[in-house]
Parts: C-alpha cells; sequence; structure tokens
C-alpha cells in the first residue's frame, strides 16, 4: 500500500511509519518545511494548503497531527491553537483527498477520548455522544471536519485514542518523579485513565488500514481501564519505588488550569468496543503488561520476541 502520513515525527507516527515500512508498505510523510527525501511531501495546513496530487493514487491517509493538549497552560492563546492544529490540518487533508483524481480509499484521522468528557465510573463505548467541556468541543470540530472525504466516499475512521504508554509522552513526566520517589495518585485517585500501549495503537491503526467494514469512531485504549490510583500504584512497583505523595486536586488545578480539569481529574472509564468486537488482538491487554513494555522489562521484551 502506497500510505500518506501526517504527524510522522510524533510519538505515534515515527513507530507507525517504522512499522508500515517494515511490512513493506510505501510511506509518505507530510512536513512542513522544504522535503529533504523523495518520500516527503510539503504542506501548510494554516493556509490550507496541500496539493491534490500528493494524496492522488494512494491508497490510505493516516492523519496524526496536533498540538500537544498537555504540553502549555491553557491560555486563550494556546487553546486556539490546540482547535486550529486540529481542524486545519484535517481540513485541508479531506479537502485535498476529495479533489484528489484517484482519492484514496480510506482516511484514518486521530481524534480522542476527550470527546466523552467525564463519564465517572460508567463503561463507555463507541455509540455515547459528546460530553461538554473544552476538549469534547474540540472533538466534535476535529472530526466534523474529516467531511469532505467522507462526502467523496472515503472511508473514515476516528481514532479517538486514550493515554498512549510509550517512551516520551505521559510517562515521560511522571517516571522521572516515580524513581524520584515522588509519585503518587492524582487528586482522589478514582477517576479511570483509559490507557493503550504505543506497540498497541500502532497495531490498531495497521489493523484498521485493512478493516473494511470499519468506519465511524473507534476508541484506542487498552480493554482494561483501570483507576489513576492503580495505574499510580502500578507504575511505583515496576519502577520499584513508593507512590506516597499523593497530589491534591487544587494543587493540579493551581498549576495545569483547565487541563487539570479536563485532563488529569476527569474519569473516562473508556473500552475498545469496536476493536474487540472486529477481532483486534491486544500484545498488552493489561496495564502491568504495557507499563512493562514502555519502560524496557526483559519480560515484556521476551513477550514481544515471541
Amino acid at each position: 500500500m502506497r500510505i500518506v502520513v501526517s504527524g510522522a515525527s510524533g510519538l505515534i507516527g515515527t513507530s507507525l511509519v517504522e512499522a508500515l515500512r517494515l511490512d513493506g508498505h510505501e510511506v509518505v510523510r507530510l512536513v512542513r518545511r522544504p522535503p529533504s527525501g523523495p518520500d516527503q511531501v510539503q504542506w501548510d495546513p494554516s493556509a490550507g494548503r496541500l496539493d491534490p496530487a500528493a494524496v492522488s493514487g494512494a491508497d490510505a491517509i493516516v492523519h496524526l497531527s496536533g498540538a500537544g493538549v498537555g504540553d502549555r497552560p491553557w491560555t486563550s492563546r494556546y487553546k486556539a491553537t490546540i482547535i486550529d492544529s486540529r481542524v486545519d490540518t484535517t481540513t485541508t487533508i479531506a479537502t485535498a483527498a476529495a479533489r484528489a483524481e484517484t482519492p484514496p480509499r480510506i482516511l484514518i484521522s486521530a481524534s480522542a477520548v476527550g470527546w466523552y468528557g467525564d463519564t465517572g465510573d460508567r463503561v463507555v463505548r463507541e455509540g455515547e455522544p459528546a460530553g461538554r467541556g473544552f476538549l469534547p468541543d474540540v472533538c466534535r470540530a476535529w472530526e466534523a471536519s474529516t467531511t469532505p472525504a467522507a462526502d467523496a466516499g472515503l472511508r473514515v475512521v476516528h481514532l479517538r485514542t486514550g493515554l498512549v504508554l510509550g517512551p516520551g509522552g505521559l510517562l515521560g513526566r511522571l517516571v522521572p518523579l516515580f524513581k524520584a520517589g515522588l509519585g503518587g495518585r492524582l487528586g482522589s485517585g478514582r477517576q479511570y485513565w483509559p490507557w493503550i500501549s504505543l506497540r498497541d495503537e500502532v497495531a490498531a491503526i495497521q489493523f484498521l488500514l485493512t478493516a473494511d467494514d470499519v468506519c465511524g469512531p473507534v476508541n484506542l485504549t487498552g480493554p482494561e481501564p483501570v483507576t489513576n490510583a492503580e495505574f499510580t500504584a502500578e507504575l511505583a512497583r515496576q519502577v520499584h519505588r513508593p507512590a506516597l505523595v499523593a497530589v491534591p486536586g487544587f494543587a493540579l488545578r493551581l498549576a495545569l488550569g483547565g487541563f487539570a480539569n479536563e485532563g488529569v481529574l476527569v474519569s473516562q472509564r473508556v473500552v475498545p468496543g469496536v476493536l474487540l468486537d472486529h477481532g483486534f488482538t491486544f500484545t498488552d491487554a493489561t496495564l502491568s503488561s504495557a507499563l512493562g513494555y514502555a519502560l524496557g522489562s526483559p519480560s515484556a521484551a521476551a513477550t514481544d520476541a515471541a
């Protein structure tokens, strides 16, 4: 397959491109700077510029671009950046795909479990409506931006991804604290955190490329969501440190602002209903396995080699 990928330099994109090439696929990366090789195509999503010829004849587009929601404080300007980085890029890609002489068959476009808002301890599958708040509003606009591609007949899949466990990302911030003995639950610890290992995230995207009967939202989360207290206790166990330093909710709100309420203290017991219904098999079905792999434990590496 010839697959066009945006966000190819991010945590997920880097691993995905490597995996696709190992499987023998031709990968074309969208870049914002002048191309440095034949596998790159320049685009300017802020100006809505992507030559339809760049995606014409491709089998699929995997769109992963978007500014990190937890990278900076949620000022009015950065909230606009979060929205624009998703809506502008998605609209540009969907429009180019729709205008291509030979349109791709598939657009797999990033989204997030932020769609659901705070759902408490209720189990959540893909059919749930959007919640209330900034992140649900972002996800609504993000997913709606694929409309030109869907109207042109592409099979469109929305990746509602949870917390991706791999080198960097969330663990890149938490592990140093836990190794220093400064880790512990965040807030009450009762909020559910929907997680997925990086290798299962990549494998699920590869699975969806050929799952011709799947379209619409797909939860990319592990099959066993856990509470924050369970998550932090397992992380502490794997780095051989106690998890004694609980961070109260008010302190998180002071430090993180709006992201604390919608990204850290929110509870989302999200399960991967579509993936399980269509026979996807998780390598890391438990948090212990996912963290072990992300942290490079010998047992997880042995499982991978097998």
